[in-house]
């Protein structure tokens, strides 16, 4: 039996921000909880969405005060303002973070339970307020995930709260939004749905539904990514990396991502490392870790990306698929090594320990890693 969790409503194409009124009208609201950060509002892309509420003349309250990649203490923060304001509708409009805070937000408005208690147990979420998501990279895919990931800097590493009340109601696909994204954002939060889509496929619990949504966004996004970082004007390729970052979410719903999700988590709990950065440095080792555990999914993957290399065997194919995210890497500019974060080789233990706490993921992986397999990943990018 196969499930797949997908946002109720979803629009797509430039200058579809403006469903937002449609959606405002739709759902009768009378006051919306706006929530981005400061770098977006520096953009201007946050006054691209308030110009839309201006124009139904609906009320709105902004909350900006959100650091990127949060502890849940800062959600626990931002819900105390939060709880001050009335609101009847939540538009997110930001990337990975800002989204999973205002996802977070959505189940604990007026509810009895805390961020700290669905830490311990995630299915305590109940949906408290719908929400709007406008995403504003091109891959953290939590506009069409139940998934919310925060730091605990007492763990000094990551975790993910679960519950499908989090799905978001509504989802805006405008690639306006990402028209002036930095190229290193470009590459970070590409090699990051990219992930999605690769570990969603070679994960233990792909299913037919996943698979199709994991395969569309692979296509996309190894197809687009070069030209959406090379060619900044390229909204042709933007527009792909957008719905290849939202197939990728959509992916994890039906599956879960694996190794390289688990492994990334204390490199962003403890070193504060972008997160898709921190799996870009993994991605390549994990999946010639896991090659020949799922060397058939990778031939799959290959016939979608590359038809012209159908002849080739399984392996040259699941080669061919692990080589070209490592090239996606070395051309997007992004870090191999974990050098120049300031991680040194006596930091390994820790990162060995807090890797392997990561069951929720590393339960998805193919592969069972030992703790010495798990020491060998680390050390590949310890240089």
């Amino acid at each position: 039996m196969h499930q797949i969790k997908i946002p109720s409503c979803i629009y797509g194409g430039e200058g579809s921000v403006e469903k937002v009124k449609e959606i405002i009208v739709k759902e009768q609201s009378k006051k919306i909880l706006v929530f981005t950060d400061k770098g977006i509002r520096n953009t201007g892309l946050a006054d691209i969405l308030l110009k839309q509420l201006d124009e139904v003349d609906v009320a709105y309250t902004v909350f900006d005060d959100l650091r990127a990649e949060p502890a849940y203490q800062d959600v626990e923060k931002m819900m105390e303002e939060v709880q001050s304001c009335s609101g009847d509708l939540i538009v997110a409009i930001g990337g990975g973070s800002v989204m999973d805070a205002a996802k977070l937000c959505s189940v604990l408005k007026d509810a009895e339970y805390t961020v700290k208690d669905l830490l311990n147990d995630p299915s305590l979420a109940r949906k408290q307020i719908k929400t709007v998501m406008l995403p504003t990279t091109c891959g953290t895919g939590s506009e069409a995930t139940c998934n919310a990931i925060v730091a605990i800097p007492e763990e000094q590493s990551k975790k993910g709260i679960v519950n499908d009340a989090m799905i978001p109601d509504y989802v805006i696909l405008d690639a306006q939004m990402i028209a002036r994204l930095p190229k290193q954002i470009v590459a970070a939060t590409g090699v990051d749905a990219l992930a999605h889509a690769v570990e969603c496929f070679t994960s233990k619990k792909a299913t037919p539904f996943s698979d199709t949504y994991a395969l569309a966004s692979a296509k996309l996004i190894f197809g687009n990514i070069r030209d959406a970082y090379n060619e900044p004007d390229n909204m042709e390729a933007k527009n792909a990396m957008m719905l290849g970052a939202f197939y990728g979410g959509v992916a994890i719903t039906g599956s879960g991502t694996t190794a390289v999700h688990a492994l990334s988590y204390p490199l962003g709990g403890k070193y504060h490392i972008a997160h898709g950065v921190s799996n870009a440095i993994l991605f390549a080792h994990v999946m010639e870790f896991n090659k020949d555990a799922c060397e058939d999914r990778l031939a799959v993957l290959c016939d979608a990306i590359a038809p012209k290399l159908a002849a080739r065997s399984v392996e040259e194919k699941a080669q061919y698929v692990i080589e070209q995210i490592a090239d996606i890497v070395k051309v997007t500019n992004i870090p191999t090594d974990l050098k120049e974060f300031g991680v040194k080789n006596e930091d390994l233990d820790f990162l060995v320990e807090a890797g392997s706490q990561q069951q929720r993921l590393l339960v998805n992986n193919m592969k069972e890693l030992s703790l010495d397999d798990i020491k060998s990943i680390y050390k590949k990018v310890l240089k």
